[in-house]
């Protein structure tokens, strides 16, 4: 199976050029297009997460991957050279037929694939090492990088009052008043129950309290013979009380 995989960022840009481009590569060497696979979306984008990670899974031995550059691939030369390293293991022929490349199982294909990897290698370095320059920079300086010690997070928060947040449930307070009270999300107060088994038991509790306090609701059925008992019992008096005043 021949696939051809096209890709551009955004809906602005055109796939028509690419799809021309692979028509006459693909003309020159009597090759015929099986499929073509285009989506419009970043290259920065994990494969698992684009229809490129889906289409590299289906593709068998002797199968050809056809795109304009090895760009379209993805942004990063790491997973670049990812992709290339699946084809060569799964003997799938790939082309970039503006870039003239060509990677199958020839030792020439072994050889440049084995380059690539090698300034991937390089480039990671160099990324780490920029990170590390510019965070020893930063220390110099005097920045105090990520969170300061001793800091006082909302989750760490409420952990030290959970013991009043008990007390507060208990007392009949809902998680939206104690939201309020201390200034946290609902998701925040979430992961107090499940970090807190007091907290958790006391909700439980509150919540189980609640649903017990809360009047059953009657039939229309049971409402209307319920008005009817009591319109009796009035006219019954009414008549009492009118003969207890004739006589």
């Amino acid at each position: 199976m021949i696939v051809a995989y096209l890709r551009v960022s955004t809906s602005k840009q055109n796939l028509s050029n690419q799809q021309d481009e692979i028509r006459r590569f693909a003309q020159n060497r009597n090759l015929s297009i099986d499929r073509w696979v285009m989506e419009v979306v970043s290259g920065k984008k994990n494969k698992k997460e684009r229809k490129l990670g889906s289409m590299l899974k289906r593709l068998k031995k002797g199968d050809t991957l056809i795109v304009t550059e090895l760009s379209r691939l993805s942004r990063t030369l790491t997973d670049i050279m990812a992709i290339m390293g699946h084809c060569l293991e799964k003997n799938i022929t790939l082309y970039s037929t503006k870039d003239g490349y060509a990677f199958d199982n020839s030792i020439n294909s072994k050889v440049l694939c084995f380059a690539f990897g090698l300034v991937a290698e390089i480039e990671r370095n160099l990324i780490s090492l920029r990170t590390k320059e510019a965070l020893a920079l930063r220390r110099s300086e005097g920045v105090v990088l990520g969170r300061r010690k001793g800091s006082c997070t909302k989750l760490r928060l409420l952990m030290d009052h959970r013991n009043d947040i008990v007390q507060m449930l208990r007392q009949g307070h809902s998680i939206a008043s104690l939201c309020r009270h201390y200034h946290v999300s609902r998701d925040t107060f979430n992961n107090l129950k499940k970090r807190s088994p007091s907290v958790s038991e006391a909700w439980n509790e509150s919540r189980h309290h609640r649903r017990t306090l809360r009047p059953a609701k009657s039939s229309p059925g049971t409402s209307t013979a319920t008005a009817v008992e009591q319109t009796a019992e009035k006219k019954a008096s009414a008549g009492l009380l009118q003969a207890l005043t004739q006589d």
